[in-house]
């Protein structure tokens, strides 16, 4: 059993926002990444695109600043897709910042690395109407990056620049959360701050903006997945995604880029989506669990995401976040559609595994990728999610209860592969996990409960959760590329541990040392274990993610997620996403 290390100091923060403080951490020189057959070289970085001068202070001019210092708002590569010789990509700001109305967002956040303004930002003060979560908002951006001439081109103006209805369509997107090419079409979407999914289309040919929309039927989208030549995606239903998902299939071309009609009706909103063996499979996350925070269908808070768990109601698996297969793609009409949207069916979920059956209901599900003949896929888990829904049921009676909840609600992601689901011969194998978790037993203690270590039936192959880290959380996204299946993380180290290492605890094999940075792994062939092509964030500590991939033969394209908006000093790793080019030699 791995374990997170939390600060003490940081528990009022913990409780109240899910946010963590950090400290700046030494100066990291640009490296490569750890001895292995492949190179890693950046390719484009965000730029400083603002000046802060304080909490609540109006922004001077700038960059360069005469008067404050440099901020980098632009923080995730978040839809990446690839066209030809071109990649196309869109941007997130302030990510780390936008917490969702669960959380009691009250006092602002300043620390050496980043700061989160929330109603004190110079947009929140001048539209008061803002939702104080939402301070922090900026627009997001459009890039195409050449790779014949290795020339970035921002392409927002495009949007911004066509009509003032999309220009306002613009400003209203959380962020371009995914991405594809398909038929001759860019699209690149995320999810409305008002409501719905904005989506905008641009021509892979002539590199026209083709325009925009807003999907008001729907709220978060992720990924994308084309199989047998037909382009899918996943998106979720109701506040945030988070009451039920659907899968859509493009009927679109480049003369109506925006056509999509239902194909799966699922419980639970779709994250990753991928095909295997002549089907479809999609990974969900919970019902009314969204990122970020733990939060009823009417967004009111911990509370109502609770109701009924963990007090004798029975758990209903198809609300957890799960593995749902389609119906065979070549059945019928070629690839799925309407009249098969309720044929899915649910082939895994996560009490399966997690023992504790508050914890197991704050899971959500990753990166998903065919690979081998095997199903692969991964877990999730949002920083204090678990811990926030666990203290919803279980209220804390002291100090030391509260920590002992922190402490073991905490988990890394867990890597699964399954096979011929539904037959005879169906088998799911925990490749990176646990075979003892801690689980509440609320009767112990004359009903004050107590934490207990539980089996959760399952044998890991290769090792433990995260790769061994406690502080890989997310399993955030896989790649087949070149023979290989990589899997990109995200790690909650830097900011857990607020940028300073801890001292290695006496005699303790068990766990290996953190690292700063997000991981990337590859499992080189089927029947391997994973090996770790880099641990560091490619040199930079502050690249807490790989948030996206996309594959060109075995070259990997890689968009990091980087939240560190005050770190702009260039003799130090610096904020900001970045794109990256993995090269197998």
């Amino acid at each position: 059993m791995r374990r997170l290390h939390l600060p003490g100091r940081l528990l009022p923060v913990l409780v109240v926002l899910g946010l963590l403080t950090t400290s700046a951490a030494p100066a990291a020189a640009e490296v490569e990444a750890e001895h292995h057959p492949d190179t890693v070289r950046l390719l484009a970085k965000a730029a400083a695109d603002e000046c802060f001068a304080g909490i609540g202070v109006d922004y001077p001019p700038g960059p360069p600043c005469a008067v404050g210092r440099e901020k980098v708002n632009q923080s995730y590569v978040w839809g990446l897709a690839k066209a030809g010789r071109q990649l196309w990509f869109g941007t997130g700001a302030n990510v780390l910042c936008l917490k969702p109305e669960g959380y009691n967002v009250r006092e602002p956040i300043l620390n050496d690395d980043y700061a989160c303004e929330f109603a004190n930002s110079q947009p929140a003060r001048q539209n008061p109407s803002l939702p104080a979560n939402l301070g922090d908002h900026r627009l997001p951006e459009v890039y195409t990056y050449d790779l014949a001439s290795e020339r970035l081109t921002e392409r927002t103006a495009d949007i911004t620049g066509a009509s003032a209805a999309d220009a306002a369509l613009l400003r209203s997107t959380a962020g371009l959360r995914s991405g594809t090419a398909h038929q001759g079409v860019v699209l690149l979407g995320g999810p409305s701050l008002v409501a719905g999914i904005n989506l905008f289309a641009f021509d892979t040919f002539t590199g026209r903006y083709l325009g925009s929309t807003n999907l008001g039927a729907y709220e978060n989208i992720r990924h994308f997945a084309v199989a047998d030549g037909v382009l899918y995606a996943g998106v979720g239903m109701g506040t945030n995604g988070g009451e039920s998902g659907r899968v859509l299939r493009w009927t679109g071309d480049r003369t109506d880029p925006f056509a999509f009609t239902v194909v799966g009706e699922l419980p639970t909103q779709a994250a990753d989506i991928t095909a295997h063996q002549g089907r479809l499979y999609v990974s969900t996350w919970p019902k009314a669990v969204v990122e970020g925070a733990v939060t009823g269908a009417d967004g009111s808070g911990a509370g109502t995401a609770a109701t009924g768990v963990g007090t004798g109601a029975a758990d209903t698996t198809t609300d957890l976040a799960s593995i749902w297969m389609s119906p065979p793609l070549a059945a019928g009409e070629p690839g799925l559609t309407p009249g098969e949207a309720g044929s899915w069916t649910q082939v895994w979920s996560a009490a399966e595994y997690e023992p504790d059956p508050v914890v197991r209901r704050a899971y959500a599900l990753g990166g998903l990728a065919s690979y081998g003949g095997h199903l692969y896929w991964g877990t999730m888990h949002v920083p204090l999610q678990a811990t926030a829904l666990h203290i919803a049921v279980y209220p804390p009676k002291n100090q030391a209860q509260l920590a002992a909840t922190m402490q073991n609600t905490q988990r890394a992601f867990v890597v699964f592969r399954g096979r011929d689901f539904g037959g005879a011969d169906e088998k799911v194998e925990t490749l990176y996990g646990e075979s003892q978790l801690p689980a509440f037993d609320p009767a112990a203690n004359g009903g004050v409960g107590a934490w207990r270590t539980s089996p959760t039936g399952v044998t890991p192959m290769y090792g433990g959760s995260g790769f061994n880290d406690p502080y890989n959380l997310y399993a955030w996204k896989m790649l087949v590329a070149g023979g290989r299946l990589y899997i990109g993380t995200m790690d909650f180290a830097y900011i857990a541990l607020g940028g300073e290492m801890p001292e290695p605890e006496t005699g303790s094999t068990a766990v290996d040392p953190p690292t700063f940075g997000s991981d990337l792994w590859s499992f080189d062939a089927p029947g391997q274990p994973a090996r770790a092509v880099d641990k560091t964030g490619f040199g930079n500590p502050l690249n807490q993610g790989v948030r996206t991939m996309v594959a060109d033969g075995s070259t990997v394209y890689l968009g990091m997620a980087n939240p560190m908006n005050l770190r702009t000093d260039p003799a130090g790793p610096r904020g900001g996403w970045e794109l990256l080019k993995l090269t197998r030699h």
